[in-house]
């Protein structure tokens, strides 16, 4: 695709992680199991809220101040989304700015991306959590996916500490932070990131809308899959196009069909806590990978409670939608650049 996705997307083998592994394990085990125990649906966003935050390793030099960024941005993006819910300009206006914010970040690299995949799934969960409880305020939802990543830096500090480490690392200067990120964007041609962030500012738009519109039941299946197949590497091919809207709509029907298999929350929650340990501790650092990775473990947190799983119709057709639509965008993108190129070859002669 470019000189930096291609660098994204690439494999990097990296040691198995098994301290945030158990840290991410610990941190989502007690707000599900309080939610079951409670049936209290504000636990979900406690258990999201700590997933969130665990994504980080408490003894990188950035661990501890990535994971307060993944925490208060995720809880923002979080109540925004629900807040967006009932209003349909403000879901396209809102979904478009966290394309283009996502294309943004993908510019600095794989781990500036994954920042901005996170934060577009918890917007994602926040519209398609709306109505469907008994909370109704953005505040709340905010606060409790605070608390649950709190939750989780406290398992941090107490790790850290484990290991003999200063509570707070020493941070490097902000300005060589952005001379770093500043290389990476150079490296990134104009065009090709241009009609990237207009597929992507495009496509998380319209898959806002109309889950707002249509009123969709768990319409995060739909705007999930739609980020989860844009963030594949297409590399300017329609057939790759079309395997990453097959991986995407495969992943969706195996999760629908766990689901439909098992229903009852509390096997739910059993299955999912040995799948989080073993996909933290397992982290891609393959950014198509890693996508593919993180929204299956935010889908089943969040479903994990559910007990409408008797009806995977709802989830099925979400799914679909999703595919179709990101296949349209892609197609649309491709049509785009091929003109283009062809314009400027002709423009040269």
């Amino acid at each position: 695709m470019n000189n930096v996705l291609r660098e994204s997307f690439s494999w990097h083998p990296g040691p198995i992680a098994w301290g945030p592994a158990v840290i991410a394990g610990l941190g989502c085990a007690l707000p599900l199991l309080l939610g079951l125990f409670s049936s209290h649906p504000g636990f979900i966003w406690a258990s999201v809220g700590a997933f969130q935050a665990a994504q980080a390793n408490p003894l990188h030099r950035l661990g501890m101040l990535r994971m307060l960024m993944l925490c208060g941005l995720g809880a923002c993006s979080a109540g925004v989304g629900f807040w967006a819910g009932s209003h349909p300009d403000a879901s396209l206006l809102i979904f478009a700015l966290f394309g283009f914010l996502l294309a943004w970040l993908q510019r600095f690299g794989s781990e500036a991306g994954k920042l901005g995949i996170g934060l577009s799934i918890c917007l994602c969960l926040g519209q398609g959590q709306y109505g469907m409880g008994t909370l109704n305020n953005p505040y709340a939802i905010a606060t409790l996916f605070i608390l649950g990543g709190l939750w989780v830096m406290l398992l941090a500090f107490g790790y850290r500490g484990l290991h003999g480490l200063r509570m707070w690392p020493h941070m490097p200067r902000f300005i060589s932070i952005l001379k770093v990120l500043k290389r990476h964007a150079k490296r990134l041609p104009q065009q090709k990131w241009q009609l990237h962030a207009l597929g992507c500012t495009l496509a998380f738009a319209l898959s806002g809308l109309i889950v707002n519109l249509a009123d969709l039941h768990r319409g995060y299946w739909l705007t999930l899959t739609v980020i989860a197949t844009l963030q594949l590497n297409f590399q300017a091919s329609l057939v790759r196009a079309v395997q990453a809207t097959m991986a995407s709509l495969g992943a969706a029907g195996l999760l629908i069909l766990l689901g439909h298999s098992l229903q009852d929350p509390s096997m739910m929650v059993a299955t999912l806590l040995p799948l989080i340990v073993l996909s933290r501790a397992l982290q891609a650092k393959h950014y198509g990978l890693f996508v593919l990775q993180t929204s299956v473990c935010f889908v089943l947190l969040a479903e994990s409670l559910a007990h409408d799983w008797h009806l995977p119709e709802v989830r099925l057709f979400n799914s679909l939608l999703g595919v179709a639509l990101a296949l349209l965008v892609a197609l649309l993108i491709y049509g785009l650049e091929r003109w283009l190129n062809n314009h400027r070859r002709t423009t040269a002669k």
